[in-house]
């Protein structure tokens, strides 16, 4: 691999004597603007003369609308390849979940011919235009986790604990492979944030706490997905453009709140958060991605001062700067449609998924009347067409004819087996008492847990769908699940495993193997108010202790997209392996756990935490050097086989425990809470929404996810002919007889289009238990007034005893045809009600 440069290495000219990992306190916070305070970084990357002239001569020719179209990026849901051409739009991405004409399960030729489609359109000139390749980006952040049947790697925090940054490197190149495959140009990766407050949704997308391996995995991660810059590799037909993201400070947000406010002096700005980028650029990066959140409350989409004057100019950067999913609507004076400070203040290219046409009209008129000037708009459209270039866009053939020059296969047994080195070299080892693994494979085992056999749940979110998915195997075909690859071992071996999520068996088994944790999740979603896991009724505790009591040697496999306070599930393992979310290839799990047939060790432990594990639910923030560090495991913790030492017993009852109480069930609160899913149903015919989209068969009844207050937080549904529901069920019944006295059902609603017929509201409270409300009338007076909030009283649908086992929280059922919107879908133990149901 090409050498990684370190910290000291790349900022040479920051202040001697400044940690890279103390962090400046709040009160010392002084906001000013000091550009002396960032050191020089420059790109290896040179546009050649030939190139320079080439991207010149293009743009000269190029109209104002051309140029307008150039800067925008939609995505494909809702922009056709005639669409693309008749507005000139430069750039097309799909997100998380989104496929080639909502196809389910579509194979990467699909893909493929999607890609030719938008290229051909983009490149037509029979109407006079310049005809400027369009290009394609997607969000492939641990492989190409959109495209069905691709190789799923672990999430960047399992890449931190590897500590092997050539293993990075080759990750890039594989991923870059098979998305170039599908006729993917560009990825959205890596994410270079220095998470600072595991309560932060997006943690696992961190290499790390520490600013200096998250620079190390930043630069071979770039070059893995880039090529070497100024070689023959660098932006070829089987590389991809990277992109560094999200500047800046993403991962240093007050509370750890996605998309929030990061409260720090500028000196801290660049000690901490900024070395991924210098690392970044240093590795020829030519995309980088304005962050969502603001830096002392000036969001990043319109900060002129450190896109412009410190990423472009100071840090060296040469590429372009994109935006992300409507960010530019976050800034002051903006919205989605309309915002010419964000391409002022130095976006390049702005993503603008749904109202690209409005925003063409919009930025047309805003620069034509002076509010963004054409030096502005060229600056921003060379940019993109210098990048372009780089990847041979401007002298190309189409997107197919390049996959099959590379003839690569996503999810080939090659790339599935670095895939299995990488879950193997992530995993870390908390516990090991009495030496309870390596285990042999020549026992009888039981294999429990929620996550023991489920593909999606181990690949947490960004993983076919943008906030992942459960019960979904199908949807991984090639993959290995943690019990499949355990199965397989154990029985090669002459063992018996046998699967039982519950940990019910009929033969008392030598070991269990229990797999469990967090369910998957993407983006505030994954915000979380402490790190207890599993607060309240702890049904994995449970499962643990029944092993426990019963003398069966219990190993605990935690899966988690962050550090979490498990001191009751650490006391009730013999063993417990901290496997992140390890990706498709679970098998990895068995190298490490399982012994070999003769008893010998196959793969010794190698993972060390790259974050600080908490010794109470309320340590978010704990960090490497940290004034008051008192992890329970410490940053570069992780026992091997040759450690014999045991752990004692850990405190429970410490400060910040849940008690257990309730005072209200999230049910889809931007997105179906585990373990609730949501299904549209017509004639008894159901289907599940599994990602950002599902139809019946006949059409008629559709469920999509769209954007409320942040990206897809709501639901839309659609419905015309017979009688259909939205409903919302999975989890076993909810035992709400705490709530009947004052509970209240609260649900967010918009009326997109009058319902022609009945609607009604249902409460399905078990067997022959089925209690309705007409909503009819009131929707229709809520068609004017936008996004309204609907709070009925429980005591509306069911008297006390009959709420003792609820199995639907949540339907509407209608007949005729309409348009409904949802979000926030809440059972309160107290409130008050704005719906009557006299």
């Amino acid at each position: 691999m090409n050498k990684v440069f370190s910290l000291k290495q790349v900022l040479v000219a920051m202040v001697v004597g400044i940690s890279t990992q103390a962090c400046t306190s709040k009160s010392q916070i002084d906001g000013t603007d000091d550009a002396s305070v960032w050191p020089v970084a420059k790109s290896p990357v040179v546009v050649s003369d030939s190139k320079n002239q080439q991207v010149n001569q293009v743009l000269a020719k190029m109209t104002v609308e051309e140029k307008v179209g150039q800067i925008l990026q939609a995505e494909i849901q809702a922009i056709t390849p005639e669409q693309a051409k008749q507005y000139n739009i430069g750039s097309i991405l799909n997100g998380g979940g989104s496929t080639p004409n909502r196809k389910e399960k579509a194979q990467a030729q699909d893909w493929l011919a999607a890609a030719d489609a938008y290229y051909a359109a983009s490149t037509d000139t029979s109407d006079g235009g310049v005809g400027i390749p369009i290009i394609w980006g997607t969000d492939a952040v641990h492989g190409h986790n959109n495209l069905t049947g691709a190789t799923i790697f672990p999430h960047n925090i399992g890449l931190g604990a590897t500590r092997n940054p050539e293993l990075i490197e080759k990750i890039g190149q594989i991923t870059a492979a098979e998305v170039r495959a599908s006729g993917i140009e560009w990825v959205f990766s890596p994410t270079v944030a220095v998470a600072r407050n595991d309560r932060w949704g997006r943690t696992y997308e961190s290499y790390s706490e520490d600013p200096q391996l998250v620079a190390d995995y930043a630069f071979a991660m770039v070059e893995g997905l880039q090529g070497k810059a100024n070689t023959d590799e660098f932006l070829s037909s089987s590389r991809v453009l990277a992109t560094a993201k999200h500047f800046l400070a993403d991962g240093g947000t007050e509370e750890g709140d996605d998309q929030g406010n990061s409260v720090m002096s500028e000196a801290e700005l660049v000690k901490v958060h900024a070395p991924g980028y210098y690392t970044s650029i240093e590795a020829g990066v030519q995309s980088i991605m304005a962050s969502f959140s603001s830096w002392n409350s000036e969001k990043m989409h319109g900060n002129e001062y450190l896109l412009n004057q410190v990423l472009k100019q100071k840090m060296g950067f040469n590429g372009l700067v994109v935006g992300d999913w409507n960010g530019h609507g976050q800034v002051p004076g903006c919205t989605n449609d309309s915002c010419p400070q964000s391409i002022n203040a130095g976006v390049d290219l702005v993503m603008v998924p749904y109202d690209w046409k409005n925003m063409y009209y919009n930025t047309l008129e805003q620069v034509r009347n002076g509010e963004i000037s054409m030096q502005r708009l060229d600056q921003a459209v060379k940019a993109i067409l210098i990048v372009k270039a780089h990847l041979g866009l401007l002298d190309t053939v189409k997107p197919s004819e390049r996959a099959k020059a590379i003839n690569v296969t996503p999810g080939s047994a090659e790339h599935r087996a670095i895939a299995r080195q990488s879950v193997r070299e992530s995993l870390v080892l908390l516990k090991n008492n009495n030496q309870a693994l390596p285990v042999s494979p020549k026992q009888s085992f039981v294999i429990a847990g929620p996550a023991a056999d489920d593909i999606g749940f181990q690949s947490g979110g960004w993983s076919v769908s943008w906030q992942g998915l459960t019960g979904a195997n199908d949807k991984f075909p090639g993959a290995t699940s943690i019990y499949q690859g355990l199965a397989k071992q154990i029985k090669a071996a002459g063992g018996k495993a046998t699967l039982s999520l519950d940990g019910s068996y009929t033969s008392k088994p030598d070991v269990a193997i229990v797999v469990f944790g967090e369910p998957p999740y993407a983006e505030g979603q994954g915000d979380i108010n402490t790190l207890e896991f599993e607060a309240g009724e702890k049904q994995s505790l449970a499962l643990l202790n029944k092993f426990k009591q019963q003398g069966i040697k219990t190993i605990a496999v935690f899966i988690s997209g962050r550090p979490m306070w498990v001191n009751p599930e650490l006391n009730a393992a013999d063993a417990f392996v901290a496997a992140w979310l390890p990706g498709s290839e679970g098998e990895g799990i068995a190298d490490v756990i399982l012994a070999d047939k003769q008893g010998k060790t196959q793969y010794d432990f190698s993972g060390k935490l790259s974050f600080s594990w908490p010794a109470t639910p309320l340590q978010d923030e704990l960090n490497l050097a940290d004034a008051d560090y008192q992890p329970l495991f410490p940053f570069g913790f992780g026992l091997t086989y040759k450690d014999a030492n045991n752990l004692a017993e850990l405190p429970e009852d410490v400060e910040g425990v849940d008690d257990g109480t309730a005072s209200q069930i999230d049910v889809y609160v931007g997105r179906p809470l585990q373990p609730w899913h949501v299904f549209i149903n017509q004639n008894n015919y159901k289907q599940i929404l599994s990602g950002a989209f599902a139809e019946l068969p006949n059409g008629e009844v559709q469920v999509t996810t769209i954007d409320k207050d942040i990206q897809e937080d709501a639901l839309l549904w659609k419905w015309q002919g017979k009688p259909s529901s939205i409903l919302i069920e999975g989890g076993k019944p909810l035992d709400l007889t705490d709530y009947a006295a004052g509970g209240i059902l609260s649900f967010d609603i918009k009326v997109d289009e009058i319902p022609q017929g009945k609607v009604e509201l249902v409460l399905n409270c078990g067997n022959n238990c089925r209690r309705t409300l007409d909503l009819t009338s009131h929707l229709r007076t809520l068609v004017v007034h936008g996004w309204m909030n609907v709070s009925v009283k429980l005591s509306c649908f069911a008297k006390p005893e009959e709420l003792a086992a609820v199995n639907i929280p949540f339907s509407i059922e209608a007949n005729g045809q309409g348009q409904l919107s949802f979000a926030n879908i809440q059972i309160l133990q107290a409130g008050n009600a704005n719906l009557s149901c006299n």
